[in-house]
């Protein structure tokens, strides 16, 4: 990967990375997170079937209440009913929320008859939602359970509904930019959010990788000139490499990169750090660039 951009790439990868969204997962003390955020950055709250809906509103409600702009993540699979899905979209709207990220989720049993986010997405549009932007999930390296052809048929399904589209974590710029140039010849036009890891160290970077299912990425990541030497020293991954490695394609209206989707895994103040060396906006702060395990909650 190209350790510097060049031309009008710099300039896009800079603005991308001042203005990305911070998602965070919402442990116990999530919220002393947020105060290392500043008020401008939007946040997304995950949702997962070890906390539940409620625990996802919970914590919308603590980052909203902060002064963020909030984006919940909302898992198909753990909505029991139209009711509640009329139920969920009623809180966020009390908390001003108007962005929504909707998923099918990993739970192993749908919750009710909602197994996937086109499913939701069709009865959310007969809800008077008040919702200004919808977003969804693709998958340009592939889902470990799911066949490619049937994620294309999903997600031209379900940008019906929807107004953007958040990739899965991406290391591999060349199959980035292959999966969206195929995808836009395929008729998906959804403007794209890059989901980038945050720069972690080398080692808590691969383990929550694999975890999560990018296997195809860790292995061409591992191929890179430097990266096992990173590794061995402790070193941490720079997701702007991915960035610059797009070149002038990260700008390019073919593409429509409409921003970036930061997975922190909830260190904040690693990332925050990160992003504020490409910006003289956001205020000066001392920060050790560490990690920490994720609490079991």
């Amino acid at each position: 990967m190209t350790a510097d951009p060049s031309g009008g790439a710099g300039s896009a990868v800079s603005t991308l990375i001042r203005a990305a969204n911070i998602e965070l997962i919402p442990l116990r003390g999530a919220d002393e997170k947020l105060a290392l955020i500043p008020p401008s950055t939007k946040i997304t709250i995950t949702c997962s079937p070890k906390f539940g809906l409620p625990r996802t509103l919970e914590y919308a409600g603590v980052a909203a209440k902060a002064g963020h702009a909030v984006v919940p993540h909302l898992a198909a699979r753990q909505v029991g009913s139209k009711a509640e899905l009329r139920e969920f979209i009623r809180r966020i709207g009390d908390l001003g929320i108007t962005d929504l990220y909707v998923i099918g989720g990993d739970a192993d049993e749908p919750a009710g008859s909602y197994r996937e986010a086109a499913e939701l997405l069709q009865d959310l549009a007969d809800l008077d939602h008040g919702l200004e932007r919808i977003g969804v999930a693709c998958y340009p390296e592939g889902h470990p359970k799911i066949p490619g052809g049937t994620l294309e048929s999903a997600l031209l399904r379900k940008q019906a509904y929807a107004t953007y589209m958040v990739s899965q974590l991406c290391f591999d710029a060349r199959a980035l930019t292959g999966w969206l140039r195929a995808a836009r010849a395929a008729g998906i036009d959804l403007p794209i959010r890059i989901g980038l890891a945050a720069p972690l160290k080398t080692t808590r970077l691969l383990e929550l990788s694999l975890k999560i299912g990018v296997g195809s990425s860790i292995r061409y990541l591992t191929k890179q000139r430097g990266f096992i030497g990173n590794l061995l020293v402790g070193g941490s991954y720079r997701p702007e490499q991915l960035l610059y490695a797009m070149g002038n394609d990260i700008a390019g209206s073919d593409l429509n990169v409409e921003g970036l989707h930061l997975f922190s895994f909830n260190q904040v103040d690693i990332t925050t750090a990160w992003q504020r060396q490409f910006s003289a906006v956001l205020p000066a702060r001392a920060v050790t660039l560490r990690t920490e395990p994720l609490a079991a909650d």
